[in-house]
C-alpha cells in the first residue's frame, strides 16, 4: 500500500516543478542582496546552490519510488539532505578568507548554506518556511546590519583608499600615521599610475571599526595631499 501511494504521488509533476520554481526564486533573492552589496557568491552563485538543493531533496523524496518493495526494500529520503548539508559545509569553507589576521566571507560562508537550506526546504514541500527563513535573511543583513553600524567599534570594515601627494618631504610618512593615529591598520601599499608630474599616487588597504568618512577627510587636509578617493568598503566577517 505504501509503495503504490509513493508511485500516486509521482514526483515529476507541476508541483514538483512549482517547488523548484520557489528554491530558484527565493535563493536569487538572497543572491541579489549579496550582489548588491557587492559581496562573493551572488546571484548566480545562490541560485545555482539553492535550486540544486531543492532538485536533490525531490529526487530524494520521489526518485526511488519504482524500486520499493513493501517489507523488502525502504529508502530514507533523508539521507541525501544528509549530505547536501556537508557537501555545501565544503563550499562555505572555500568562501571563507583570512588575511593578515582579518576573516572574509563569514557571512557570504552562511548565505550559501541558508541557499541551500532554504531550497531543500522548498524541495520538501514546505513553502512556509522557505519563504520565513528567506524574509528573515533579508532582516538580518539589512535591519542587523544598521543596528550593528550604530554601535561603535562593532563592525570591522574593509577599506581601499587612493591617496594622491606631492613627492618627497615626508608626505607619505605623515598619511601612514595619520591612519594609524585613527585605529586604522594598514595592510597593503600598492603603488598607482598618476598622470601629474610632481605626484604620486598609491592605494592603501585597511580595516579597522572607524568610520571611513571621517578618515578621508582627515586625509585630504593634511599638507601636500592633492586627493582622496574611496576605492572599495567590504564589511568583515
Amino acid at each position: 500500500m505504501r509503495t503504490a501511494t509513493l508511485a500516486t504521488l509521482g514526483g515529476d509533476g507541476w508541483l514538483q516543478v512549482g517547488e523548484l520554481m520557489l528554491a530558484f526564486l527565493l535563493a536569487s533573492l538572497i543572491g541579489l542582496e549579496r550582489e548588491l552589496r557587492h559581496k562573493s557568491a551572488g546571484l548566480r552563485t545562490q541560485a545555482i546552490v539553492g535550486t540544486t538543493g531543492a532538485l536533490l531533496m525531490i529526487v530524494s523524496k520521489y526518485g526511488f519510488t519504482d524500486v520499493l518493495i513493501a517489507g523488502h526494500i525502504v529508502l530514507d529520503p533523508s539521507r541525501v539532505a544528509a549530505q547536501i548539508v556537508s557537501c555545501v559545509g565544503f563550499l562555505g569553507a572555500g568562501l571563507i578568507l583570512t588575511r593578515r589576521g582579518a576573516v572574509r566571507g563569514l557571512t557570504t560562508a552562511a548565505a550559501v548554506w541558508e541557499s541551500a537550506a532554504i531550497g531543500m526546504a522548498a524541495g520538501a514541500g514546505l513553502w512556509v518556511l522557505a519563504i520565513v527563513v528567506t524574509a528573515l535573511h533579508f532582516f538580518i543583513t539589512y535591519v542587523y546590519t544598521f543596528v550593528i553600524r550604530r554601535i561603535p567599534g562593532t563592525q570591522e570594515t574593509a577599506v581601499q583608499l587612493e591617496v594622491v601627494y606631492v613627492e618627497g618631504g615626508g608626505v607619505l610618512r605623515h598619511i601612514l600615521a595619520s591612519i594609524t593615529d585613527e585605529k586604522w591598520m594598514v595592510n597593503r601599499l600598492v603603488p598607482r599610475e598618476h598622470g601629474h608630474e610632481g605626484l604620486t599616487a598609491v592605494a592603501v588597504d585597511l580595516s579597522g571599526s572607524a568610520q571611513p568618512a571621517r578618515l578621508i577627510e582627515l586625509l585630504g587636509a593634511l599638507d601636500g595631499v592633492r586627493g582622496v578617493q574611496l576605492l572599495a568598503e567590504e564589511e568583515l566577517g
